[in-house]
């Protein structure tokens, strides 16, 4: 199509949205064209998706339908920005739930927002807050930032804690994962040579840089970042074999806390982290169900000096009453 034809066919998508029935006159006259184009319009717009129903005698004419796939959406600028705050606002946390779905939407967006309507987005972004909400709370310019530079394979620094400093990073991103508390990015650290894990609401003055980078084999995202979340990052690791079908201890174990494997019909492992080994044995012990720990040695003996201890607790209680 032409452009003067494709600014017509979506003159003639807009009518068609604001109104349930046309009729075949009303939109020729309304678009400044002829009945046979207003048709081969229709047409064009089947062609792209969009269900367009005709009906015929009386009290008849064009009716937009609801596709059983989702065709092109055709926002005015009202309805862009509008769109992109409410993304932002998903994709930041204020929507429990919708953040990696809101970043994904926003990123199609943002290839087609005009570039005078962001400083619009950006400052209704600035004027909205939200309370609640399980997932740490993140700049979601710096969300949609991180987006960009991953969706176009564009370095970036940022600051980010070491210790008791803070140190610039110089990195090539990947993907963005949301855990149910936090949002995480993958990327490929250039000072370490490997990948790495970083949590967004711990980086600060994140800058794209000015080249591009031709992506290399990467770990699987999610998976990378969950282990990291539950295990790498803290000074112990261990392992569980618990004698329950994995669907069922997912439910009962946050994926920020431990990964679970499936391990047969009715078994599952668990891999957790933590700095103290007492911790992590007491929780997989809530759980409720028969276990066996796998590693490391030392937590072995220190269940059985538990045990005892709990033993001994429970026989002094019954000698007592």
């Amino acid at each position: 199509m032409d452009r003067g034809t494709t600014e017509r066919v979506l003159t003639l998508l807009g009518l068609l949205q604001q109104r349930q029935v046309w009729t075949g006159p009303e939109l020729a006259e309304r678009l400044g064209v002829t009945a046979r184009t207003v048709r081969r319009d229709v047409e064009r717009l089947r062609v792209l998706g969009y269900p367009v129903h005709a009906g015929h005698g009386v009290g008849g004419g064009y009716q937009l339908g609801a596709g059983q796939a989702l065709p092109p959406l055709l926002l005015d600028d009202e309805e862009a920005i509008v769109t992109a705050v409410a993304l932002l606002l998903g994709a930041g946390g204020a929507v429990a739930g919708a953040g990696d779905a809101a970043l994904r939407a926003l990123t199609k967006l943002d290839r087609v927002l005009p570039a005078r309507l962001r400083h619009e987005v950006q400052a209704l972004s600035g004027a909205v807050e939200s309370f609640g909400g399980g997932r740490t709370p993140v700049d979601p310019e710096v969300l949609m930032t991180l987006a960009r530079t991953c969706r176009d394979a564009v370095e970036i620094r940022f600051d980010y804690p070491s210790g008791e400093q803070r140190r610039t990073r110089g990195v090539e991103p990947y993907r963005l994962v949301a855990s149910d508390r936090r949002w995480y990015l993958l990327a490929y650290d250039l000072d370490r040579q490997d990948w790495r894990s970083f949590r967004v609401d711990k980086m600060t003055a994140v800058t794209p840089r000015t080249w591009r980078f031709r992506p290399r084999p990467a770990p699987d995202a999610a998976t990378y970042v969950q282990e990291g979340v539950a295990s790498r990052a803290y000074r112990h690791r261990a392992r569980f074999l618990v004698h329950a079908p994995a669907e069922l201890v997912r439910t009962q174990v946050p994926a920020s806390a431990a990964v679970v494997r499936p391990a047969g019909a009715d078994r599952c492992e668990i891999t957790s982290g933590a700095d103290n080994l007492d911790a992590v044995l007491m929780h997989v012990l809530l759980l409720g169900h028969d276990f066996d720990i796998l590693e490391p040695a030392q937590l072995a003996a220190r269940s059985r000096e538990l045990a005892a201890r709990l033993l001994a607790a429970g026989s002094t209680t019954m000698l007592g009453s």
